[in-house]
């Protein structure tokens, strides 16, 4: 295991924007630029190629450079997770080699993604490939892009297989994530990391480790603070920094298709001079109309300076 892999990892843990100057061209300046806004902000971790970054939707030879350069500039300061979600458990494998020798710290699995598997298909799936990963394993519940929840019962039996040591829930179902928290008490060692940003902080109140926020590639500080006052128990700066979070939220409602928060943090980051707004296909960036939005909201929530 990594030496810069604590067990379980806690903290926030953003799920990397892919910067592109094109389709099939990493934006190396721009990446850069991301990473050490990132690290300043004080984040516990970095998750490459998730559902943010566009994984799915990179070329293999893209996701080697990201996960090659990636690792090459954060120098081992917070770990690196890789995600290795794929239709193709062959692919899957590979790219954890490949992430290992770049020096990753562990890699992040969601589902097979076309041929949805039932809970014991996945369970049989699972027990076949974490042996085979060099890496260890953080499994991603992601109904809304896999077609399959993770039950209960699946997580707890998986999280018996060797090597698994953390699970990253992005359904939204807050009574479900409790039941998660339940039946893991027996097992400090495993990490419980919550995806919507806007329940981390109720996650983390009631036991959770952590959250991997999308929103943290663009604002880290506010996401870390809101994780050190969940642990604190301080329920008055916890609501206080909840109001931010959801003014800062109305990003994500500058378009009107469900790529937006994608193209909105892209956007966002493009205006502060972070790095380029290039979308994969099919989607596009924002153009002039979006971007006017996207701009007010930055000024309004004082991550800009108002013109």
């Amino acid at each position: 295991m990594s030496m810069n892999l604590s067990v379980p990892l806690r903290g926030v843990i953003p799920p990397l924007v892919t910067p592109l100057q094109d389709i099939d061209t990493l934006d190396q300046t721009g990446l850069e630029k991301l990473i050490e806004h990132v690290l300043a902000g004080g984040v516990n971790g970095l998750f490459l190629l998730g559902t943010t970054g566009e994984g799915p939707g990179l070329s293999k030879r893209l996701q080697h450079e990201l996960v090659r350069s990636s690792c090459q500039l954060i120098k081992g300061r917070v770990p690196v997770l890789v995600g290795i979600t794929h239709s193709s458990f062959v692919e899957s494998i590979e790219l954890a080699e490949y992430s290992a020798d770049c020096g990753a710290a562990a890699v992040v699995l969601a589902p097979p993604y076309y041929f949805p598997a039932g809970q014991a298909e996945l369970l049989e799936y699972l027990e076949h490939l974490a042996p085979k990963l060099p890496l260890p394993l953080y499994l991603y519940n992601m109904p809304a892009m896999t077609k399959i929840d993770i039950s209960e019962d699946t997580l707890r039996r998986a999280a018996d297989i060797p090597n698994i040591i953390g699970f990253k829930d992005s359904s939204g179902n807050m009574i479900r994530y409790h039941e998660y928290l339940r039946i893991m008490q027996h097992r400090p060692d495993f990490s419980l990391l919550m995806g919507p940003e806007e329940l981390l902080a109720e996650s983390v109140l009631f036991g959770g480790h952590g959250g991997v926020s999308g929103g943290a590639n663009l604002h880290p500080r506010l996401f870390v603070n809101i994780y050190q006052a969940a642990l604190r128990q301080d329920l008055t700066e916890v609501l206080r920094l909840q109001q931010e979070l959801y003014r800062l939220r109305r990003l994500y409602q500058c378009g009107r298709y469900a790529s937006t928060f994608i193209k909105g943090l892209k956007c966002a980051l493009n205006i502060l001079g972070i790095c380029n707004d290039c979308m994969t296909e099919p989607f596009r960036a924002f153009q002039i109309p979006e971007r006017k939005q996207v701009q007010a909201l930055l000024e309004d929530v004082g991550l800009l300076p108002q013109t």
